[in-house]
């Protein structure tokens, strides 16, 4: 965790002073109504909200020191609720839907709340995300919590949200994503870099799952390199279970500095040394990638390329050779999918190298079937003659589903558009899908009769 800079402190000075100052607040404390506090939160948790996302997309370290800073009572208790859900989806969480670490800062806020002057307009923004906080949370800390509030409506309301039946892991379950998703969208993502072995063991997990997450939004990560290149140095963590997958995460996705990208390529070279399974642990690991939530866009692989010395023979070199005819030449070229083929015949078809190689093939496809337009759809006519190439390529049952599935879906948008059923357009592209469809096995005659005379709105 990063300290909050003069430049945020002031402007949340600034915020603080127009709520003290402000005739919304006197009239607050003269009549003591929900109503006003209501108006108040209208007028100036905006500003707040504000704030935070700048701090959270530019500064996202110091996201924690702005949290505790917004418990200055000054603030009367607004935005509270908001961060206290920040806290309680931040927790990693196992497979049972239980904390692995117990959440101090979410008990810090939850403190800050229940001691508030406004806490009795305020427990009604904050009870859902009790219940889940608390259903996430060991019985122990609960109790551990619960013993030091002393106030006893206070402590009522706080056992009326800790609820029976998430004590199953199906309902905790439920509640946890419902209550995700609510969240969908919003930036409250930090980390703090870990400085030792032990800190890397603990927080893994949560700064692989912060780099993926800022690694393909446009944010501003100049604020955060300086926290690379340290981690990158540090010699204690190179010999470490998933220090591999912070490096190439780094490379493909951050535009660290040369002389980081020097020692990240340095340190691969040793690895691919010293480490008889490198070439199978870097597959695996980008694979991985592949399958998260980011998309290792032919940048990324530029990227990556550029990283790795190619002077070095192994799976990973002629991996990254075929990767640059891909992005010189498109993947849609014919020498392209000759070379493709080669290299897929080269290894064994359940090898991990083809794995990858599939997904990334995949890759372009759903991205140029996901942004192709329906207007445009004689442009799909002429990429699925691309898309069989590769698929008499793989001869890979998984692969031919998801070209399916993603042509089966840019179908029903056109049929959305197309309704006509006597148009040219409408009788062009039934025409292409009854021949097309059926030769790849992608739908029985039924299927396809059933798909052009079904109603549609």
């Amino acid at each position: 965790m990063e300290a909050l800079t003069a430049n945020y402190k002031n402007h949340l000075d600034q915020i603080i002073a127009a709520i003290q100052n402000s005739d919304l607040l006197a009239s607050y404390f003269e009549e003591e109504s929900e109503d006003i506090y209501k108006q108040m939160i209208e007028s100036f948790e905006p500003h707040i909200h504000e704030m935070y996302q700048i701090v959270a997309e530019k500064s996202p370290l110091q996201l924690i020191a702005l949290e505790k800073a917004l418990l200055n009572p000054g603030l009367e208790g607004m935005f509270l609720p908001k961060i206290l859900g920040y806290a309680v989806l931040r927790g990693e969480i196992n497979s049972d839907y239980k904390y692995l670490r117990p959440q101090e800062h979410f008990k810090e806020i939850l403190l800050t709340i229940i001691d508030s002057a406004n806490f009795e307009y305020i427990k009604s923004r904050i009870g859902q995300t009790i219940q889940v906080g608390f259903a996430l949370s060991s019985d122990i800390w609960l109790t551990n919590l619960l013993q030091d509030i002393s106030n006893k409506k206070v402590k009522t309301f706080l056992n009326h949200q800790r609820m029976e039946k998430y004590r199953d892991v199906e309902p905790r379950e439920e509640l946890y994503n419902n209550y995700k998703r609510q969240f969908q969208g919003q930036n409250f993502n930090t980390v703090s870099f870990p400085e030792d072995v032990q800190q890397f063991r603990i927080y893994q997990q949560s700064l692989i799952d912060f780099l993926i997450f800022r690694a393909h939004r446009r944010f501003n990560n100049e604020s955060i390199f300086p926290s690379i290149d340290k981690f990158v140095n540090n010699s204690a963590f190179y010999n470490e279970h998933g220090f591999l997958e912070v490096i190439m995460l780094i490379a493909m996705f951050y535009d660290v500095s040369d002389t980081t990208k020097k020692k990240i390529s340095q340190l691969l070279d040793q690895f691919r040394k010293d480490d008889t399974q490198f070439v199978t642990h870097y597959f695996k690991n980008l694979l991985k990638l592949y399958r998260d939530d980011v998309e290792i866009t032919p940048e990324a692989d530029k990227r990556m390329s550029q990283i790795i010395n190619k002077n070095v023979s192994d799976s990973v070199t002629e991996y990254y050779n075929l990767m640059n005819a891909v992005h010189t030449k498109g993947y849609v070229h014919p020498d392209t999918i000759v070379q493709v083929s080669q290299y897929y015949e080269a290894h064994k078809g359940l090898s991990i190298e083809n794995e990858c190689l599939r997904d990334s093939i995949y890759g372009y496809c759903e991205s140029f079937l996901n942004n192709l337009d329906t207007d445009s759809y004689r442009e799909y006519f002429e990429i699925n003659k691309v898309y069989i190439s590769y698929i008499n390529t793989f001869q890979n049952q998984k692969f031919n589903q998801r070209i399916k599935d993603l042509s089966l879906d840019y179908i029903k948008r056109l049929l959305a558009v197309y309704t006509d059923r006597k148009g040219k357009d409408y009788q062009d592209i039934k025409k292409f899908v009854t021949a097309t469809f059926l030769d790849l096995d992608f739908k029985t005659e039924k299927e396809l009769k059933e798909l052009f005379t079904a109603k549609r709105k």
